[in-house]
């Protein structure tokens, strides 16, 4: 195995926000409370213990929803864990992409399952369990309903209505057929086919599809999977719901954030009114105030005051917190001390601190997750060949390609000593004519700029010239990109587990659990050997 770590900052790839945060630059400061350290940690688990946390009904749903999958006894026992004062959860969060979708949906949860190991190992008499929190009350199908795979989208064609968790997963004996073709054969595809078979055909919804899929991959780590589009986990929110619906308190509170926030940074999201859906199997729809009358967007429902109290009271189910109040459920439900999301959710999460606050429930610690860039010993010999770095390899193409050809020419084709020479000479010209005839300083000027822009266009030709001389080594530089970065894009972000499954195998996951550090903070270029694979 090689690795490579390469700061976030010298990627092109993310935020100015997220690399603030990284680099706990004063002007982000004010919207976190801990920084993503095990000492910092120690600090929120502190802090954490005197929260109160509602652990039985917590446990208690997670029996009901494990009731029929089958799991390993290290989950089982965290699932106990979590009844003990001294247990806390380390937390992330993701769609139910159709099987997994990108590769960042691993990254994610590896993350979870290491900095529980991590903490377990530094403060032995704490428990630490590590959650995944399914996003099951979304209602974007479109984002979730296909993966990519080898280029080709894999696409499930359905029509949907309502939060994605409670979807039917009939029709996707198409996608399985379809992807048993791509696959081909071999011990590692039919695995894979095996896998899609028993998640999604042999499953009715897609929550308990995603459930099993993700307790297939990860349940000998000990994660724990919830749902939280529940009856009794919902009851715990009903204080912090009733205050949403009366005094719209994180519209005004995250208002506040973004003012200060958007001084210096790009917002993420901005708040609602009422930050809350109402939810029934068949919809999703936003709830807003109209006429001093509480409406559900897009029907003819509405309720008065009372009417709508009496609704959360007796049917709190129904209430589904948007991106702005989801954190807010998930800190109230659980004994979280950490959430673990990519830059996106990190964006939106520092906007939450004074809500948090005004609401009084404690803000965790956020945490970047893992990042990284797989590669197998066939590209890694192909980058070798064609000298490029890893950390090269994140440039855009056509700089990568500039970059690499002047380095193998014969010629020189950078233009920058004779950019230099050049401005020598007008710079003296200038003090002539200042001292001459002071109305040709312009003329100079306009010279200047324009045999600048000539040599500029000499040195394009140039390249160009020496592009075409090099055309085979051209096309490889940009077949190897293109495979690491598919459509110039993060393979995490884009590329399905599969394909690596494919050559990889059991071994893909253990190797990535070993291998990917949540507090390294850095970009992580792994390259994979199969012979050394065996050894994980």
């Amino acid at each position: 195995m090689k690795l490579t770590q390469i700061p976030y900052s010298e990627t092109s790839y993310f935020s100015k926000i997220v690399t603030d945060y990284l680099k706990e630059n004063e002007n982000i400061k004010p919207f976190y409370n801990n920084f993503s350290t095990l000492e910092n940690l120690k600090n929120q688990l502190l802090v954490q213990e005197k929260s109160k946390t509602n652990r039985k009904t917590l446990v208690k749903t997670l029996h009901l929803q494990y009731k029929n999958i089958k799991t390993t006894t290290k989950t089982k026992v965290n699932i106990e864990l979590l009844l003990k004062e001294n247990t806390f959860t380390i937390t992330t969060g993701h769609q139910l992409n159709l099987f997994t979708g990108p590769l960042y949906f691993l990254y994610k949860i590896i993350s979870t399952i290491n900095l529980s190991e991590e903490l377990k190992a530094k403060y032995p008499s704490y428990n630490f369990v590590p959650i995944y929190w399914m996003a099951t009350e979304d209602h974007d199908f479109e984002e979730i309903q296909y993966f990519n795979f080898k280029n080709k989208k894999i696409n499930w064609k359905k029509k949907s209505k309502g939060a994605v968790g409670r979807l039917s997963t009939k029709g996707l004996d198409i996608v399985f057929n379809e992807i048993s073709e791509l696959f081909g054969l071999g011990e590692n595809a039919s695995k894979l086919k095996q896998l899609f078979k028993q998640s999604y055909l042999e499953n009715t919804s897609l929550t308990d599809a995603t459930r099993y899929l993700t307790n297939h991959l990860f349940n000998e780590y000990g994660l724990v999977i919830l749902d939280a589009d529940n009856k009794n986990l919902k009851h715990e929110f009903i204080p912090f719901i009733k205050d949403e619906l009366l005094n719209q308190t994180s519209f005004k509170e995250v208002n506040k954030t973004i003012t200060e926030l958007g001084k210096n940074y790009k917002i993420q999201v901005n708040p609602r009114e009422i930050n809350l859906f109402y939810l029934t199997d068949n919809f999703r729809e936003r709830i807003i105030i109209e006429n001093n009358k509480y409406k559900i967007n897009n029907t003819k429902f509405t309720f008065t005051e009372s009417e709508i109290l009496e609704e959360l009271q007796n049917h709190p189910e129904r209430f589904s917190p948007n991106v702005i109040m989801r954190p807010l459920y998930q800190e109230v439900i659980l004994p979280n001390l950490c959430y673990i999301g990519g830059g996106g959710e990190l964006a939106y999460w520092l906007e939450l601190k004074s809500y948090f606050k005004k609401v009084a429930v404690v803000f965790p610690v956020l945490l970047l997750r893992n990042s990284a860039l797989i590669i197998t010993e066939k590209q890694e010999n192909k980058l070798h060949k064609l000298n490029i770095s890893k950390k090269e390899l994140f440039l855009q193409q056509n700089k990568l390609i500039a970059k690499k050809i002047k380095e193998l020419s014969n010629l020189e084709l950078d233009f920058t000593k004779q950019r230099q020479f050049l401005q020598k000479q007008f710079l003296d010209l200038e003090i002539i004519a200042k001292k001459t005839d002071a109305s040709f300083i312009n003329a100079v000027k306009a010279q200047e700029k324009k045999q600048l822009n000539g040599l500029k266009v000499l040195e394009k030709r140039l390249l160009k010239a020496e592009k075409r001389k090099l055309k085979n080594t051209v096309q490889r530089i940009c077949a190897i990109q293109d495979q690491l970065f598919p459509k110039q894009n993060l393979q995490e972000r884009y590329t399905n587990f599969s394909e690596l499954y494919l050559e990889f195998g059991d071994d893909l996951i253990p190797f990535l659990i070993k291998n990917l550090k949540p507090l390294a903070l850095e970009f992580s270029a792994l390259t994979l050997i199969i012979k050394n694979l065996r050894k994980v």
